[in-house]
């Protein structure tokens, strides 16, 4: 459960946060997670919010020349590469490991029922 005075903090510092009057607005439960990961990184201090909305706008605007239309629904995709880029930047984990993780968990994803939760195994990281 994210704590809803970082969630504040972040809806103030990033001004593009999808939002309404009780907070940030997600349509997917993964979107809710990135935004969580950010907060929890942020508040260990891996990135301030001014490197953050730095990185998500050049994230962004990459999109945007690449022909993203900005409709608002790739927001969190932006969100989500965005948090990949500062993880590797920083040295939190690699490149390739984000890409093992997400890989294996794709692969644990597939093989999983639609309503039962999600468990990584030994063999999804083949």
């Amino acid at each position: 459960m994210m704590s809803s005075a970082l969630a504040a903090a972040a809806t103030a510092a990033i001004p593009s946060i999808p939002r309404d009057d009780d907070g940030p607005v997600f349509r997917a439960p993964w979107e809710a997670h990135a935004f969580a990961m950010a907060l929890t990184l942020h508040e260990r201090g891996v990135f301030t919010w001014p490197e953050w909305a730095a990185a998500l706008a050049h994230q962004i605007k990459r999109a945007q020349a690449a022909g993203d239309p900005d409709t608002g629904e790739t927001y969190y995709l932006h969100w989500l590469a965005t948090l990949e880029g500062l993880v590797a930047s920083k040295g939190v984990a690699s490149t390739d490991t984000l890409h093992r993780y997400r890989d294996a968990w794709d692969r644990a994803a597939d093989r999983t029922p639609h309503g039962k939760p999600i468990e990584l195994r030994p063999e999804d990281f083949r």
